[in-house]
Parts: C-alpha cells; structure tokens; sequence
C-alpha cells in the first residue's frame, strides 16, 4: 500500500498559567481566529475552537506532519505572544505547562463541536476544574 490515509481528530484542552481569567468576551474571537491560523499552519485544521476567561479547548484534525506536542507548544507559544500585543491588560498572560488531549471518534465531532461551543454556557453549571477532573475519570 503506498497511500497514507491519517484522519486523527483531537480535542486539546489546556488553561491561563494559575487559572487567570484573561480571555475575556472582547478577545476571544480575535484569539480563537488566531489559533486557528496557527493550526492551519500546522496543516491541522481547527475544527471548533471555544472556552472561557481561563481555558479553551481545541477540536482539531491532527496532521500527520506534525506531533501533537508540537502542535501545542506551538499554539501555546505564538497566541501567548501574540495577545501580550493586544492591550496593557495582557501583558502578564501565560497559558499553563500542561495540557489535556483526547482522541475524538469520527462519530461524536458534533458532539464534541456543540460542546466546545457552548463552554461560556456549560461553565455557568460546571467549573473548569470540573470538568477537567471529570475528563481525567473518563479517560
């Protein structure tokens, strides 16, 4: 077989250094395109990308070019530069070290997608750590 057929779907997971609320409504468009430039880059297509002040989650199709660890550390370290620019206010954001990533099954991407749109609106019931705890249970 000389062909490649790689479709590996990710949601990424990962939080403000000390959970800041730095993602604020009046950024979070504008950081959620960058990312998906960022991923386009990587050849890994953004799928969905939401989250509140303090966290976003990443539904991306995981190139095959490109590690996953690779792909984070080079979201993580573009967007934290590139929204230090935006205001005086952000000239103290980091992401955390660490991230969570799970493999999404082709048949729940639209589950995973609603999902990841609807964070602002999940976290009004559930906190973050929450819901990363009870990501780490299930998986």
């Amino acid at each position: 077989m000389s062909q490649l057929l790689v479709k590996n779907y990710v949601h990424i997971i990962f939080s403000t250094k000390n959970r800041v609320d730095f993602i604020d409504e009046a950024i979070e468009n504008e950081l959620f395109s960058y990312i998906t430039s960022l991923n386009k880059d990587s050849e890994s297509q953004a799928l969905q990308i939401g989250g509140t002040d303090n966290h976003i989650h990443i539904l991306c199709l995981l190139s095959l070019k490109i590690a996953l660890m690779k792909l984070v550390q080079e979201v993580k370290a573009h967007s934290s530069k590139w929204i230090k620019t935006k205001a005086e206010k952000y000239e103290n954001f980091f992401w955390q070290d660490g991230y969570g990533a799970f493999s999404v099954s082709p048949t729940n991407v639209n589950t995973i997608i609603n999902y990841i749109k609807n964070q602002r609106e999940h976290h009004k019931e559930f906190g973050s750590k929450t819901e990363i705890l009870n990501y780490y249970k299930k998986y």
